[in-house]
This record gives structure tokens, C-alpha cells and sequence, in this order.
């Protein structure tokens, strides 16, 4: 048998094995793994050891498949692993990734649904907080490993006339997010990675966010509401003039053309936009 199977079967049926949620025992007889290889002929593939039978021997590989997905996932939601707990984290793992398994030879995407599985997930507490906090740190993850783009330099600025700049459309660099919660999110996740003991408590706070990579590192700049709105509509593509225009004319206050000027300097100097176009 272990000379007819070729390696894409091989490599099927292991993976099945490993990704299962069930003990060693019903990984090997799942109808995922036999249609790859048989119980009967689990011998020919996997040999005992001198202590161990095969089942065994794959119950190694199957055990620490949790143990790294929980390392990965660590990698990119340290706030949440923090909030939770250790124990409730690794729980966490195992049933996300006993429904979205890795399915990539790279480990990076293996978190982009989580967010969005916290949100009906039986059991979790504080839902809407963690999903805002993963949802944070997801932003953050794909920003780091967004493709590199070349932010607009001072020649492309200097060449927009004056009178140009009110039908100016910006397009953002590719690693940008701009994002709002209903929870201090960002603040936790600072206290986190400050290694601090007073973190926010998962109150009801409004909180806006741009996170953004410039020099290769990954930035996040707190916004106010009217900023927040402002930068969003820039980066959906509304023409400069019809941005600000909205801005000063939203219900919440509106923020003075000055505001405005230093937002949109400050912007402009963090590289956070890759061209402009005014036709």
C-alpha cells in the first residue's frame, strides 16, 4: 500500500488526520481520511514504533496541531488571548479551527474569520467587545502584509494647482484601514502591547482608528468622529471639496476649516495616500 499511494493522497489523508476534532481514534476512521486510506491498510502507511502503535505515533502530530494554530493566532490577536485567557483562548482555537482549518502553506491568512466567527459564538463573553478587539487586530495583521505601494511624494503634491485640489480624488496606500468602534478597543490593545496592568475596561466608548505602514511599520493614529468621517470619505474616493463640505455640514460638531488644514497635513506627511487625480 505505502508504495501505491502517491504523495498528494499521502499528504490529503494527514492532513485530514490532524485537522480532525475528534480523538486519534475517530481522525483515522472519519470518511474524510479513508477515502484517502483505509483503516484496514493504516499499518502499511504509518509503522509502529517500538512503544507505539500508529494510531498513537499520529496522535503526536494530531496534538500539537492545536498547540500551533493557538501560536499563530497569538501571533496576530495578542489583546484577545489577553482578555480571554490562555485556557479560554486555546479553546477558542480549537473550534475555530475545527471550522475554518488551515487550508494554505502559509499560516498568515489562517485568522481573517475570526472576527466574524466570534460574533456567534455560543458561550463567548463579551461578545461584541472581542469581536471589535479582533476585528482591530485583524486590520492590524493585513496592514503588515498589505503589498508595498509608494506613497505620494512632495514633486506629485507640488505639481496639483491650487485650484485643482477642490476636485482632487486621493487614493489611500494599500496598507490602510480606517475603522470605528463602539468600544476602546484601541486603547486596550495599546495597554496590552505597553505591558500595563490598568487596561480599559469593555465599557461602551466610541473610538476611531487609522492604521496604516509607513517605513515598514505598521501605525495606528486615533482619530476624532468628525476626522474619522472625513478620512473615510477620502479613501471611498469623494472628491476633496465634496469631503470637507460634508464634514462642516455633518449633525455632530462640525470641526473648523483650520481642524480640517492640520488633519489633512498630517495625513499627507504620515504617506497614507499612493496617487491623486483631479480629473
Amino acid at each position: 500500500m505505502a508504495a501505491e499511494l502517491d504523495l498528494d493522497r499521502l499528504q490529503r489523508w494527514m492532513h485530514a488526520v490532524i485537522v480532525h476534532p475528534g480523538s486519534p481514534q475517530q481522525a483515522v476512521a472519519s470518511d474524510t481520511a479513508q477515502r484517502e486510506v483505509p483503516l484496514s491498510q493504516l499499518g502499511a502507511v504509518i509503522l509502529p514504533s517500538a512503544t507505539l502503535t500508529p494510531t498513537e505515533r499520529l496522535a503526536i502530530y494530531q496534538g500539537m496541531y492545536p498547540l500551533r494554530m493557538e501560536e499563530a493566532l497569538a501571533a496576530d490577536y495578542p489583546a484577545l488571548q489577553h482578555f480571554l485567557g490562555e485556557d479560554a483562548f486555546l479553546e477558542l482555537v480549537k473550534q475555530y479551527v475545527a471550522v475554518h482549518p488551515s487550508r494554505s502553506f502559509s499560516l498568515n491568512p489562517l485568522g481573517e474569520s475570526l472576527p466574524e466567527f466570534l460574533r456567534t459564538l455560543p458561550g463567548l463573553r463579551r461578545r461584541e467587545f472581542c469581536h471589535e478587539l479582533a476585528t482591530l487586530e485583524l486590520a492590524v495583521a493585513q496592514v503588515f502584509d498589505a503589498p508595498e505601494t509608494t506613497p505620494l511624494g512632495e514633486p506629485e503634491v507640488a505639481s496639483i494647482a491650487p485650484e485643482q485640489w477642490e476636485r482632487a480624488r486621493l487614493t489611500p496606500i494599500a496598507g490602510f484601514r480606517v475603522l470605528a468602534f463602539r468600544y476602546p478597543v484601541n486603547a486596550y490593545l495599546q495597554s496590552v502591547r505597553d505591558d500595563r496592568h490598568d487596561h480599559p475596561r469593555p465599557r461602551l466608548g466610541r473610538e476611531w482608528v487609522v492604521v496604516y505602514r509607513r517605513d515598514y511599520k505598521v501605525f495606528r493614529q486615533p482619530l476624532t468622529g468628525p476626522a474619522h468621517d472625513l478620512l473615510k470619505d477620502l479613501a471611498a474616493g469623494l472628491p476633496l471639496g465634496q469631503a470637507v463640505a460634508a464634514a462642516l455640514q455633518r449633525g455632530r460638531r462640525a470641526p473648523e476649516e483650520r481642524e480640517i488644514s492640520g488633519w489633512f497635513q498630517t495625513w499627507m506627511q504620515e504617506r497614507m495616500f499612493a496617487a491623486v487625480a483631479t480629473s
